[in-house]
């Protein structure tokens, strides 16, 4: 009992002042942590919203359809020979070079049909509005008219056939106009 006496006696308990030190370094290392915690946060964020962004640009198309795609055919019996459609800005687009004889940075322009796939195809541009050079702009309007590939041996676009135009920006999404022919076809065809 004795040695159970002096060994409670001589026990100090832990005075106020070490309880605060204490404290204040659970303080320190909790906001030091909660820091480090909150800032990798924001960082990770920011980074999440950069990748966001940089998929939109990639993924939104610069360039609209304004208008109908109207087909023309000549010829005695009509063959369809051409295709002509209007192009504008997207909403928020940025300028796209449509001059056909440039050989960088400029639309291309594929047609697809049932029968084949021509790759770049010659195309005339008619500005409507512009200011004079070969870019599009935000509130100008150009008409692009795309002279159809000849096949040999068979005739393109024919009566209820499908057929594409993919509009390869340089910059941006594709834009893929699809449309099928009329029963029947005449001179000039506007095809909605």
């Amino acid at each position: 009992m004795k040695r159970l006496r002096r060994l409670l006696s001589g026990q100090e308990g832990i005075t106020g002042l070490e309880t605060a030190i204490i404290l204040i370094a659970f303080v320190i290392v909790a906001s030091v942590f909660a820091f480090v915690v909150l800032s990798t946060g924001l960082f990770s964020a920011e980074r999440g919203k950069e990748t966001v962004f940089a998929g939109l640009n990639k993924a939104q198309a610069n360039l609209e359809l304004h208008g109908s795609v109207v087909v023309t055919a000549s010829g005695s019996p009509l063959v369809p020979d051409e295709i002509t459609f209007s192009l504008a800005l997207a909403a928020g687009g940025t300028a796209v070079n449509i001059d056909p004889s440039a050989t960088t940075n400029s639309v291309v322009m594929n047609y697809i049909d049932q029968n084949a796939r021509v790759s770049d195809v010659t195309y005339a541009v008619t500005w409507i509005q512009g200011d004079g050079d070969s870019l599009l702009e935000p509130g100008e309007l150009a008409e692009v008219s795309i002279t159809l590939p000849t096949t040999p041996g068979s005739q393109n676009l024919a009566a209820n056939e499908h057929f594409t135009i993919e509009v390869v920006a340089p910059q941006g999404g594709t834009m893929l106009i699809a449309r099928t022919m009329p029963a029947a076809i005449d001179a000039v065809m506007d095809l909605h």
